[in-house]
């Protein structure tokens, strides 16, 4: 299973920034998909969660107003616009793939992608 984030990079406090991850080797559509974070000196954290079908999305409290997660199953890509971002959101971001449609299951992830929010 690869996959593949990209997206990440240094933006201000109150930016925004679009992660992306890409899915090509397995039937992507047949299974959950998630992103998970670790900060520095913390352990992995889960952001956010969305379904196979997509239809389901779900985020953690801390998040749940300025992230959305989204999927193209044609294009076996799951992303994750972030918005209004704060300095505690400085994390490696993972793109993870569930177990059929559970999203609380990381059966496998990708090597991440840094996000660091500061001024």
């Amino acid at each position: 299973v690869q996959l593949v984030e990209s997206g990440g990079g240094l933006v201000q406090p109150g930016g925004s920034l679009r992660l992306s991850c890409a899915a090509p080797g397995f039937s992507f559509g047949s299974y959950a998909m998630s992103w998970v974070r670790q900060a520095p000196g913390k352990g992995p954290e889960w952001v956010a969660g969305i379904t196979n079908s997509g239809l389901t999305t779900k985020m953690t409290d801390s998040v749940k107003d300025r992230v959305t997660i989204s999927r193209d199953n044609a294009r076996k890509t799951v992303s994750l616009q972030m918005n209004s971002l704060k300095a505690d959101d400085t994390a490696v971001y993972y793109c993870t793939k569930g177990r059929g449609s559970n999203f609380s299951v990381h059966v496998s992830w990708g090597q991440g992608t840094q996000v660091t929010v500061s001024s």
